[in-house]
């Protein structure tokens, strides 16, 4: 890419490590052309215990020196630091990121608790839903590397909306991959033989080879966290619908269920 990507980070002040962070700058030095860092500093007060006894709400001059800029310039990267003190954590998210004209959310997720169900606030879904760019969740523990990149498609969808979101998928496939010469499959789960996807019509879309063609029966967060292990994928590519009607009614119960089956970075795609 010619021009420099404009990638949005978000950092927790509460975070003893800056997930997101901590990946962009392991990925971005892949990048031909730099991209350029917004570095968003917010508390996300549905996650974080927002009280004075909180210590880590305090953070002084060194820690930006130390947890933020230095890293950043070490690797040489154009940057600028934001600070927002709303509560309405998600809301500053999307207004921030489109005023710098952001090309990807880089959104760090929480450790979730073992043996519980993983779930987002619905404000969360919102920030998921209406976002103006791809939302990459970073998960922690995830790799950092970009060598194998899965992206889910449901080609057999009629509605106009799911098709044109299969298409924005595949081609944010293509251009992740092309960033960072990594190997691109493409995965298409089907529940029964009445619903079975048109594998000709999904080469042609993904032009991509028989063997990173993947078609498999199953429910669809069953059969992604499944190819994304056998293929051991970095990075898994997905979409959801909805940025119309309330954000109570915002919610998609399937990629719901994916995001929670994933322990790979995800990159949420809307449209």
């Amino acid at each position: 890419m010619s021009t420099p990507e404009h990638i949005f980070v978000v950092v927790d002040p509460n975070d003893t490590r800056h997930a997101a962070l901590e990946r962009v700058l392991k990925t971005a030095v892949q990048h031909t052309t730099p991209p350029v860092l917004k570095i968003f500093v917010a508390v996300d007060s549905e996650a974080v215990d927002t009280r004075s006894v909180n210590d880590n709400l305090c953070r002084d001059q060194g820690w930006f020196e130390t947890e933020i800029k230095a890293p950043i310039e070490t690797l040489g990267f154009e940057y600028s630091i934001e600070l927002s003190w709303t509560h309405e954590w998600q809301k500053s998210i999307l207004k921030a990121s489109k005023r710098f004209s952001a090309n990807r959310i880089y959104l760090p997720v929480h450790a979730r608790v073992p043996s519980s169900r993983f779930s987002f606030s619905e404000s969360k879904w919102d920030l998921l839903k209406t976002a103006e760019c791809p939302v990459v969740l970073i998960q922690p523990g995830a790799t950092a590397d970009r060598k194998v990149i899965l992206v889910a498609v449901n080609v057999q969808a009629m509605a106009d909306e799911q098709r044109a979101l299969n298409a924005s998928i595949i081609q944010w496939g293509k251009e992740v991959a092309g960033i960072y010469n990594a190997d691109l499959h493409v995965v298409n789960a089907y529940l029964d033989s009445m619903n079975y996807p048109d594998r000709g019509k999904l080469a042609r879309e993904s032009e991509l080879a028989a063997d990173k063609t993947h078609v498999v029966q199953g429910y669809t967060d069953e059969v992604v966290s499944q190819v994304a292990k056998e293929i051991n994928a970095d990075l898994v590519i997905m979409g959801t619908l909805g940025q119309n009607g309330m954000v109570n009614s915002r919610r998609g119960n399937t990629a719901e269920r994916v995001i929670a089956a994933l322990d790979q970075d995800i990159m949420v795609v809307n449209h």
